[in-house]
């Protein structure tokens, strides 16, 4: 906007100009014209030491620079004429030494003013006051005597200090006295007691007050107080001891804090509570202290005056109390007048708004003088500034009070035609991190005040709005910064008085996060921890890890290495226990992350066991936990030693839960006792406790019987009765010994008995031969038997069986499996515990033979239990075998019974012993053999079969052949050459076939007069094979369906052959000679495997493959390229132009033409069509009939312009015959292609253009062999 321009009326326009200047209200720059500023001043109330000297602020800016002045209670204050005096050089700072002075005699109230060329500006009022700390005025304090239960007030009434005092209450030990509930300290210091009890009487209540500036402390003369308990005062309600009375007010200026305060009387001791009514009391500026009996608000507003209520309370009932509080505020700022830079002509305004209660006074002065200059409007709290000229700069001052005290704020006015410039320093880098906040300065001075307008990049005008602000000081701010805000800024402050440009860059960089953060570890004692702390951060900015533990430093020791992401805490202790912080800063931002470190460990032994409730069979354990070391004790195990029969082994007596610290104990009879605790967390068990005091129980019979008893005959005629003894813990006395006795089951007789020593078996002597006994073991001792002990089974020895099973019967099932039953031995024959029956059998011979083989051993099967039969497995067929069986007991095996014997049948034979490939030739392979190691039966023959194998291992048809049993060898004929054939042989019996043997073998190679090599992959260098190649295993590129290619020459040519396994149906032999560029041949192959290419040039050598395809199947398979060198040989053709009859034919052809020309002469001169033409009228057949290949004579022909292709010709859209593309590749015969099959499986087409084209190879013409062509080529 135009500031040059005169004020105009109405007070809307001056606000928005003015308001404008405040807004954009600027440091002026020291090296230019200024009216003072105050930058220092001392507080309003200066309290002083008067120890020390006093030192009043003053300090000011301006230029030129100001002078100083003060006056003293509103009167000058001459410096220089005090030499107690000094005002520091170039500030208006007095430093006044009080040492050897009065102090009182500089009290009073000093103001600064600091002056220059353009203006004066004032202080504020500065009471200066010295400290005092006054002594306790001399009082004798009566003994006081109470009865207990009534309340008490100890006054304290400190002297008046400067600050006041602080106070507490204190003994003659100067020790503080402990508050509670019932007993307090009131805000004035005095000392409360709700309700005095006997615990209160002593001689030494002290009150001290300490003063903070003179760091004194004075005390009172000691009270003393005495509580009786003759006529205790009883139960009552609540009552207020402070404040007096339902209700109270207090007045609070605003900002202050708020103290309220309710001390209460009763019995029991009340519980003080706080309300407001009609409103919520500000939690968040809240607080309670001297256990709720005092209530503080801190920052007062208006919003904090009401009505609050304090209520006690006990069992008997309650009391209310409610004060009133009233909120007053001395003058605060609302807008505190703001220097104005203005240029000449310009209108300006200063406001001073204040708040306050009751609302204050304003009163507006110019350099220090009340204001009457008419050429300022003054309006309150307004005074507007008109058509300001050069030489106006001033300092104007606003006072506002009223009663509880007040404000006053320099402003100057600085009249100034200045240029602009900007302050902020040139090409400053800002740095900031992704998503944070960027503000890039632009401060700037200029009279009038400069437009500040951004550019980025030095070329994109920067306007408000997202992302960017512009702030009216000239920040430009990006809420949001993102790389792309990355670049170079450029500000420029402008003003009618010229322009100024600077340039600052921003760098947005990425933020700094920690990707892996330390996690939570317990750790036992002892051991180590890892924290990990991986971060990722921006690469230009430099990193620093820092380690913190508890929000402190590391410990210094050299347990805990810091590594690059990574702190390592060995040998741990628990004073490492704690937080352990990561902090990752960079000079941008910084990330952190915490984990808590627990060190565990296992439980602190038990302490203090003592035993309690002690009966003869029971007693209780109590102890007290040691330290859990942080794991929680999961439970208690309670250990006991018998000092009577095993001293020094503690045995488990029987475990608690962790939470227990008692255990009730079952006991036994006649045992010392001495019992320990163990505490088991989660690291492990602790170690043991110190054992409890010696408990010994009273002996008593046995509780038990002994365990285990059992009866078993180990010899014939007798009985061994065992058991398992008692421990001397289970013995409950002295004398332990045990009854034995023994009777024979199921016969009426009386039990035996004997009294044995404490030993652990007795042994019956003369018993009859496994018979079953009833055996009771009993113990007994000093103090009686134990209980009635159970009987138990037994039986006497055993002996060997005296028989052997009977009517032994054999069945046979098949050739390898035969049943065999018996009768069952009788028990009593049995003479013991039957264990089962052993079967034994062996092979004698085989049926076809004479004599046995004596290397046959027994073979033995054993059925358990009371069987009758079993089943003997694995038999060899047609074999003679013997057989027996026994009896079996724990002693032994009983007599055998008789032998018997039986045959197997026939089965079928084993495998061939050998089979052997002899004499393998071109078509033929001589096979020999022998005959199975075991015949199983009379041998009936071989059966042969065999099939060729490809390359890709798929099998051929199967040929079977049969021969007798005399037959060894045999030789296959009509075989295919370098062929592999596998042979599967078997032998016969009249139950079939045996297992198969096998065996594999290739024929011969051929032979023939060319030399054949593969053509091999890039991986493998091309070696030299015999003269005939074959390949069993060709490197497959396009299918896996050929097997072996043999080429051989004849005569007429090359011969190929091929084996294939495929489905195709249709077959393609292809050629070219080696190293040559020219198109493949291809010649069709109908319903073979085998071609003869003919025509092939003597001395040259030609790459052969051959190529399959299914017109059914887009699949195209192909062999390995083979090549053929056809030798070189004498010509032994007859040059067909020294024929005659080639010249006879010759001469009747140009004889012929001649005629032709002749009649189409006279044909044309009558004016008749062409008899070509009339010929080529009549034809209705679109097609044109192609070159004969047999005479090289051409059929028909058209003369029309669109030139209709020949059958087989690839004819382009645009009339012309272009040359076929080579045909060097599988895909001509592959899916899409232009070629397809007649009904008669040949090839047309594409096929067919082909061949005609290899007919006309070595032409020079670059025409391709139409007939068309060659015939306009004729004409």
């Amino acid at each position: 906007m135009d500031r040059t321009r005169k004020w105009a009326s109405g007070l809307g326009v001056v606000l928005f100009i003015v308001l404008r200047q405040l807004t954009l209200a600027l440091e002026v720059p020291l090296d230019l014209p200024q009216p003072p500023t105050i930058t220092l001043q001392s507080p309003k109330d200066y309290i002083f030491d008067p120890r020390e000297n006093i030192v009043i602020h003053c300090e000011a800016k301006g230029k030129p620079h100001p002078s100083f002045s003060w006056t003293r209670n509103g009167t000058h204050f001459d410096v220089e004429k005090d030499s107690k005096v000094l005002m520091k050089p170039g500030s208006g700072t007095l430093v006044i030494d009080i040492s050897g002075e009065k102090a009182e005699a500089y009290e009073g109230t000093y103001q600064c003013t600091a002056h220059n060329d353009h203006g004066t500006a004032v202080s504020n009022n500065i009471v200066i006051r010295q400290s005092r700390s006054p002594l306790w005025s001399k009082e004798r304090n009566e003994a006081i005597v109470v009865q207990k239960g009534i309340s008490l007030v100890l006054q304290c009434r400190p002297p008046a200090g400067l600050p006041p005092p602080v106070i507490f209450w204190m003994d003659n030990n100067f020790q503080r006295l402990p508050l509670d509930k019932r007993v307090s300290q009131a805000l004035n210091g005095d000392l409360y007691f709700s309700n005095i009890l006997p615990e209160d009487t002593r001689s030494d209540y002290i009150c001290y007050a300490r003063f903070p500036h003179t760091q004194t402390i004075q005390q009172k003369q000691p009270i003393s107080v005495t509580v009786l308990e003759n006529s205790p005062v009883g139960e009552r309600r609540p009552g207020f001891m402070m404040p007096l009375g339902v209700t109270s007010t207090k007045m609070v200026l605003r900002g202050e804090t708020l103290e309220l305060e309710c001390i209460a009387e009763g019995l029991p001791t009340p519980e003080i509570s706080w309300q407001k009514d009609g409103g919520e009391l500000p939690t968040s500026r809240l607080s309670y202290q001297n256990f709720k009996k005092t209530l503080k608000i801190s920052e007062v507003n208006e919003g904090d005056a009401g009505d609050y209520r304090c209520t006690a309370t006990n069992s008997l009932g309650t009391a209310h109390h409610v004060i009133k509080v009233t909120v007053k505020a001395a003058p605060f700022w609302v807008s505190a007048p703001r220097n104005l830079i203005l240029a000449p002509n310009e209108t300006g305004i200063l406001t001073c708004r204040v708040g306050g209660v009751p609302k204050p006074k304003i009163n507006w002065f110019v350099n220090g003088v009340p204001i009457e200059n008419h050429s300022r409007k003054v309006d309150d709290d307004t005074v507007i500034l008109s058509n300001v000229q050069s030489g106006s700069s001033a300092v104007y001052q606003c006072n506002a009070s009223n009663e509880f005290g007040y404000l006053i704020a320099n402003a100057f006015v600085n009249v100034l035609a200045e240029p602009p410039r900007v302050l902020t320093p040139p090409n400053r880098v800002y740095q900031v991190i992704t998503n944070s906040p960027a503000l890039l300065h632009c401060a700037s001075f200029g009279s009038p005040i400069p437009t500040i307008t951004w550019f980025k990049d030095s070329q994109t005008s920067i306007k408000n709005g997202d992302p960017y602000v512009i702030h009216e000081n000239g920040t430009l701010e990006i809420h949001v910064a993102q790389p792309l805000n990355s670049g170079k800024y450029t500000c420029i402050a402008t003003n009618n008085l010229g322009i100024k440009e600077n340039h600052v860059y921003l760098e947005v960089k990425e933020p700094t996060r920690i990707l892996k953060q330390p996690e939570y570890k317990v750790v036992q004692r002892g051991m180590s921890a890892v924290f990990e702390c991986k971060v990722k951060h921006d690469p230009t900015l430099i990193p620093t890890m820092t380690w913190l533990k508890d929000n402190g430093e590391l410990p210094d020791d050299e347990r805990f290495e810091v590594d690059t992401d990574s702190l390592i805490i060995k040998d741990i202790t628990d004073e490492d226990e704690g937080t352990y912080t990561c902090i990752m800063n960079t000079t941008l931002d910084q990330d952190s992350a915490s984990a808590m470190l627990t060190v565990v460990e296992k439980p602190d032994p038990p302490t203090d066991l003592e035993l309690t409730d002690q009966t003869e069979r029971s007693v209780q354990l109590t102890w007290i936990p040691g330290d859990e070391h942080n794991s929680p004790t999961q439970t208690f195990l309670i250990q006991y030693e018998d000092l009577l029969h095993q001293p020094g082994v503690w045995v488990n007596l029987t475990e608690v839960a962790g939470t227990s610290t008692t255990a009730q104990l079952n006991l036994s009879p006649y045992v010392y006792y001495s019992f320990r605790v163990l505490a088991l967390n989660q690291v492990g068990y602790s170690d043991p406790s110190q054992p409890s005091r010696q408990y010994r129980t009273n002996p008593a019979a046995p509780d038990e019987n002994p365990s285990d008893v059992q009866g078993e005959g180990i010899e014939p005629g007798n009985l061994v009765i065992s058991w398992t003894p008692l421990t001397g813990f289970q013995s409950n006395g002295p004398g332990l010994e045990y009854r034995v006795q023994w009777r024979q089951k199921d016969v009426d007789e009386d039990w035996s008995s004997k009294t044995v020593a404490n030993v652990s078996q007795f042994v019956v002597s003369g018993t009859p031969t496994y018979v079953l006994y009833e055996i009771k073991v009993q113990a007994l001792n000093d103090y009686g038997n134990g209980p009635e002990p159970e009987v138990v089974i037994g039986y006497s020895g055993e002996d060997l069986p005296l028989s052997a099973p009977d009517s032994v019967q054999i069945m046979v099932h098949n050739s390898t499996l035969a049943e065999v039953h018996w009768e069952p031995v009788a028990a009593p024959s049995v003479r013991g515990k039957l264990q089962g029956y052993k079967v034994y059998y062996r092979r004698e011979r085989g049926l076809h033979e004479t004599e046995e083989d004596a290397e046959q051993q027994d073979q033995v099967l054993t059925f358990s239990g009371n069987r009758s039969e079993g089943r003997l497995p694995g038999l060899q067929p047609y074999s003679l075998y013997n057989l027996y069986v026994k009896v079996l007991n724990s002693k032994g095996e009983g007599p055998a019974s008789p032998s018997k014997t039986f045959e197997t049948p026939e089965g079928v034979p084993g495998p061939p012993s050998f089979l052997n490939v002899l004499n393998p030739s071109l078509d033929a392979l001589s096979l020999e053999w022998g005959p199975p190691v075991n015949n199983n039966g009379r041998l009936a023959g071989y059966t042969l079969k065999y099939q060729p194998v490809n390359s890709t291992s798929e099998l051929g048809p199967i040929k079977v052949m049969t021969f007798l049993a005399n037959e060894t060898t045999i030789t296959l004929g009509n075989l295919n050459s370098s062929m592999l054939y596998k042979f599967y042989l078997s032998a016969k019996t009249i139950k079939g076939s045996g297992p198969t043997i096998t065996e594999e073998a290739f024929t011969a190679m051929d032979t023939g007069e060319s030399y054949v090599h593969n053509i091999c992959s890039p991986t493998e260098p091309p070696h030299p094979t015999s003269p005939i190649t074959q390949s069993p295993h060709p490197p497959f590129h396009n299918g896996p369906a050929f097997g072996t290619v043999n080429t051989s020459l004849s005569g007429d040519g090359a011969v190929i052959r091929w084996e294939y396994f495929g489905h195709h149906k249709t077959f393609y032999v292809e050629y070219i000679v080696e190293n040559s560029k020219e198109d493949w041949k291809k010649e069709l192959v109908n319903g073979s495997h085998s071609h003869m290419i003919k025509g092939l040039k003597p001395g040259t050598s030609y790459r052969v493959r051959v190529v399959a395809r299914d017109p059914a199947v887009p699949t195209v398979h192909s062999t390995d390229e083979v090549v053929v060198a056809v030798p070189a040989a004498p010509s032994r053709q007859v040059d067909i132009a020294t024929q005659g009859w080639f010249i006879g034919l010759m001469c009747a052809i140009a004889l012929l033409i001649l005629v032709l020309l002749i009649v189409c002469f006279i044909k044309r001169n009558k004016g008749g069509k062409y008899p070509v033409k009339e010929k080529e009228d009549a034809h209705q057949d679109p097609e044109i009939q192609p070159m004969k290949e047999d005479d090289g004579t051409f059929g028909e022909y058209s003369d029309t312009e669109d030139h209709k292709p020949l059958k087989g010709s690839r004819t382009p859209s645009n009339g012309t015959v272009r040359r076929d593309e080579s045909d060097d590749s599988l895909v001509d015969y592959g899916e899409g292609g232009d070629g397809q099959f007649n009904e008669d499986g040949s090839f047309i087409g594409q096929y067919s253009g082909k061949k005609e084209k290899d007919t006309h190879e070595g032409n020079e013409s670059s025409e391709a062999p139409s007939p068309v062509n060659a015939m306009n080529s004729f004409v």
